[in-house]
């Protein structure tokens, strides 16, 4: 499965985002960080196979996440549902 990198400036940490290609939250949550200057990675889990959306579930699951998009990583330990700002920016420090 790959991921699609956008760069950015500030690269102090490894996101990853989950999201789905049509989905509004998702787009305004790619927004934010290209607005950010962060640099993240992402994967239009709509647009992957089969098998690969079950090792997205399976992850984003054992890592705490709930099946709503987008699903934001930072740093391999934090999990963010959704388009939240401020948790987004705590992370971030």
């Amino acid at each position: 499965m790959d991921t699609i990198k956008v760069p950015g400036k500030d690269t102090r940490h490894k996101i990853l985002i989950y999201a789905l290609s049509m989905c509004v939250w998702c787009k305004s949550t790619k927004q934010f960080l290209k607005d950010l200057g962060v640099e993240y990675e992402y994967i239009d889990v709509d647009l992957c196979t089969d098998k690969e959306r079950d090792v997205v579930r399976k992850d984003i699951l054992k890592r705490g996440g709930e099946l709503s998009f987008p699903v934001i990583i930072v740093d391999e330990k934090t999990v963010i549902n959704g388009l939240v700002k401020d948790k987004i920016k705590e992370a971030l420090k």
